[in-house]
């Protein structure tokens, strides 16, 4: 027998019990810091980074996990016994496993195996467990079968994100954003750059600028053997790529459904190597280490910046420092692991230099 097959009230008054754990943990959780990149005054634009590694599990995916958990409660789909399954490459599934943990629920993660030896602890210190899967674009499925076979409930965060968030507000991160910057000299973004994994992210700014009628654009950023930005350009929705993305958290095969095209006013392809060569230099200015997802959203967001100084313009750009550099260790910050990639990031780093010293950009 089930969960979901024991007398009603007794489901409804766990159920009951488990959102309230949930709420409790965003009640106690501060707002994420919204930190200033130091650039020259006299450009006359300012660049934020919402730091969501200070999650109690380090990255901006808490928050998405917080959402698919009180999505699925409120759906009626977990119950006191379900096993939840989830096909992730590590951020979500670490969030995940804390609050299947936090409920008493078993927990499976169904990644990649080339998933970092970083990622797979934190799963696993959050008491979940991995399934590795060789092919990246079999997780989906390989999560499919495997809830079927439990009897469980697969999470699915490529279809459930951009509608199991709140984007009108409820302090959603894109609230959140406007808020902190209320008293700053340029309390409007002209640009929020953000990276596309699920596309839950993009799909609530872009949705909470909209509805609010911000002028602000919303650009999302998209690493080499994604799909999103090569449909984007294209128009063709159905196109798989074949192999995703190095960069984990963001990127790719195929276009998910979670991913809104409609609220993204700009995409940016970013190279790999561009995108390591600027998580290395943001972590050289603010002296801590950013993952590689923060890295591609730098480089995007540092393009913008030189796009709007050539202008003339001035303005704030936001960005996110995804999750911190510790989990990356052995791969984003170690120069043997980039060169049995093949990555050359010195020449995306010349460009990343040169703009930080004089607003130039020739990338």
């Amino acid at each position: 027998m089930t969960s979901l097959d024991r007398c009603d009230d007794a489901v409804r008054d766990w159920t009951r019990d488990a959102i309230g754990l949930v709420e409790a943990d965003a009640n106690r959780s501060a707002d994420t810091h919204l930190l200033p990149f130091p650039l020259p005054a006299s450009w006359g634009i300012d660049l934020y980074l919402k730091d969501e590694s200070s999650h109690p599990t380090g990255s901006l995916k808490h928050r998405l996990a917080r959402s698919l958990f009180l999505y699925a409660l409120c759906n009626g789909w977990i119950g006191p016994d379900t096993t939840i399954v989830e096909a992730s490459s590590g951020s979500t599934a670490v969030s995940e496993a804390y609050f299947a943990r936090m409920l008493g629920l078993p927990f499976i993660a169904v990644m990649p195996a080339a998933t970092s030896p970083e990622k797979i602890s934190l799963i696993e210190f959050q008491g979940g467990k991995c399934h590795l899967v060789p092919d990246p674009t079999a997780v989906v499925a390989e999560a499919r079968r495997l809830t079927a076979e439990l009897g469980g409930h697969f999470m699915d965060q490529f279809t459930h994100a951009e509608r199991a968030t709140d984007w009108r507000g409820n302090n959603n991160i894109a609230e959140s954003i406007y808020s902190q910057l209320a008293l700053e000299r340029h309390p409007v973004p002209a640009w929020i750059v953000v990276g596309a994994g699920t596309g839950g992210t993009s799909a609530t700014i872009g949705r909470y600028a909209r509805y609010r009628r911000f002028p602000t654009k919303l650009c999302v950023v998209d690493p080499e053997g994604s799909a999103f930005w090569q449909a984007y350009v294209t128009g063709d929705w159905n196109v798989v790529t074949g192999r995703g993305s190095r960069i984990e958290g963001i990127g790719r095969p195929r276009v998910e459904a979670s991913f809104q095209p409609a609220v993204v006013d700009r995409m940016v392809h970013v190279p790999d190597a561009a995108s390591l060569a600027a998580m290395r230099a943001g972590s050289a200015v603010l002296g801590r280490r950013l993952g590689g997802s923060t890295g591609t959203n730098l480089w995007g967001a540092f393009r913008l910046i030189a796009e709007m100084l050539a202008a003339g313009r001035t303005g704030s750009v936001v960005t996110l420092i995804c999750d911190g550099g510790e989990r990356y260790a052995d791969t984003y910050y170690s120069d043997e692991w980039v060169a049995a990639q093949r990555l050359d990031l010195s020449p995306y780093a010349t460009v990343v230099g040169r703009f930080l010293a004089d607003g130039n950009w020739t990338g």
